[in-house]
């Protein structure tokens, strides 16, 4: 019998729990489908026709390379040995001696102020290689996450140098210190799943890099309509689904508190999706698709930080604030409020997971169930307000910390980017869209109002060029 499929030893070890390492690798292919997919799928369905294949080709391209990186220097940046406070030393994740070994965060051990032992260091039962793969689809979604805000303007060039290092000197310092092991990890700040690490920095950073690049052209500012609802629906589809493998695989185990967050984490989706569409049709009149699925998706971010550690009463409470607070946010702050009638944020991204992301970190801390935060989090006791603990705190500060660096970080990129290569588009390839970028269309179709270039298509022209008429073309009707 081959070593691989002997019952112990070989590729089987004695610390092996393979209903753990089983159900973290599906996990990590669900958050993956959640982006490729997904994604994917409702970034170029959501947007304007003539941006349809850039923006899902932001996406599509952000996954791809922050595998490379991750591997090659930034997980052990995010979860390996302590450099400072906020920061891992970084090496890369590739050999068979490392991705072999037991899964191990060095620098999770917790000790109490006279040190002793508090919680021993996080050794889940499955190998490092799960771990660094896991770990990664989250790295992946962040950057495609903080994309929704620049769709539409940003040069691709530009993003492909932005991707590097924004996940080098952003998304490494928030991970390493709320998960693996930094200075608000041991302090107690509460991020059950990404709801400060992915969510609240995605949503800061991408309205910071949307100020540097500058809007959308004025057209597209004023109609935007997606190219697609049905297929937005399916990439949000997808997103939803893919939630239970984003909020439980985060215990790094398929136990209790697993089932816990993924029953939370539908139970605050569905209740945020029927708030938002409740309040469009008290306000608007109307029930909108795509309402619907920002009320899923705010949902979606704000149980996040709380998914395992809350019971499912909060988790209807939290629904029913992250479908109006972002609500609020968007379709009246965001009309009133200069700042960000000036920044040109392509999908909202600020209010669907930085304003959802922040409301359910400082949520997080006031219905954090004890006997939940005992099973999952490395400071004994912690609580919520209502159960008579300070947590709040503590999330609030947390929540300003990765505000306040991600405001920085990200600017100095952009800036730094910009002495290379312009952030924004050339206003030639802002009117034309996909094919003047890309050489490419998402659809065999032409028209929703962009400018035609003649020297992009195949057409024949008609001897009467005055009245712009010309034949169609292959299997292209022009009307």
């Amino acid at each position: 019998m081959a070593t691989a499929y002997q019952p112990t030893g070989g590729a089987v070890p004695d610390w092996l729990n393979k209903g753990d390492n089983a159900w973290q690798m599906i996990s990590a292919t669900l958050v993956g489908l959640q982006s490729v997919p997904g994604l994917v799928i409702l970034y170029g369905s959501v947007v304007k026709k003539k941006w349809a294949v850039n923006s899902a080709f932001m996406a599509l391209y952000a996954f791809a390379a922050v595998v490379l990186c991750w591997v090659s220097w930034a997980y052990k940046m995010s979860f390996g040995d302590k450099l400072l406070p906020f920061w891992g030393k970084a090496g890369p994740a590739l050999g068979q001696k490392f991705l072999l070994k037991q899964a191990a965060l060095t620098a999770t051990t917790q000790y109490h102020a006279n040190g002793e032992l508090e919680t021993p260091m996080a050794t889940p039962w499955y190998p490092m290689a799960t771990m660094v793969w896991f770990q990664c689809v989250f790295a992946t979604i962040t950057l495609i996450l903080l994309a929704g805000s620049v769709l539409g303007r940003m040069n691709f060039k530009a993003w492909m140098m932005f991707v590097p290092l924004w996940l080098t000197f952003s998304y490494t310092i928030g991970a390493f210190s709320l998960w693996g092991g930094g200075f608000l990890f041991h302090w107690g700040v509460m991020d059950y799943s990404g709801g400060y690490v992915i969510h609240l920095s995605s949503g800061v950073a991408g309205f910071t890099t949307a100020y540097w690049v500058g809007p959308r052209v004025k057209k597209d500012r004023e109609r935007f309509p997606p190219n697609n609802v049905l297929l937005t629906l399916a990439g949000a589809g997808l997103l939803w689904m893919g939630w239970a493998g984003f909020n439980g695989g985060d215990p790094y185990s398929a136990n209790t508190d697993s089932s816990m967050a993924v029953l939370n984490t539908n139970i605050c989706a569905a209740t945020s999706l029927l708030v938002w569409t409740w309040l469009d049709v008290i306000f608007f009149n109307k029930p909108s698709v795509i309402g619907a699925v920002q009320g899923m998706i705010t949902g979606l971010v704000c149980i996040t930080p709380a998914a395992g550690l809350v019971q499912g009463w909060a988790a209807i409470v939290m629904g029913v604030l992250s479908g109006s607070v972002p609500w609020f946010t968007m379709m009246i702050v965001d009309k009133r409020w200069r700042l960000l009638t000036e920044v040109d944020d392509t999908l909202g991204v600020v209010h669907t997971h930085a304003v959802a992301g922040f409301l359910g970190g400082i949520l997080t801390g006031i219905f954090a169930e004890p006997q939940l935060c005992a099973l999952f989090l490395p400071v004994t006791n912690s609580r919520g307000v209502v159960y008579g603990g300070i947590q709040v705190f503590k999330q609030i500060v947390g929540g300003l910390f990765i505000i306040g660096w991600n405001i920085v970080v990200t600017s100095i990129i952009c800036i730094a980017i910009r002495f290379v290569i312009p952030l924004r588009m050339p206003e030639e390839q802002l009117l034309i869209g996909d094919d003047a970028v890309h050489g490419e269309e998402a659809y065999a179709l032409w028209g929703d109002g962009e400018l035609y270039d003649v020297t992009k298509h195949e057409q024949n022209y008609s001897d009467d060029h005055t009245q712009g008429k010309f034949a169609s073309s292959g299997a292209t009707q022009v009307v």
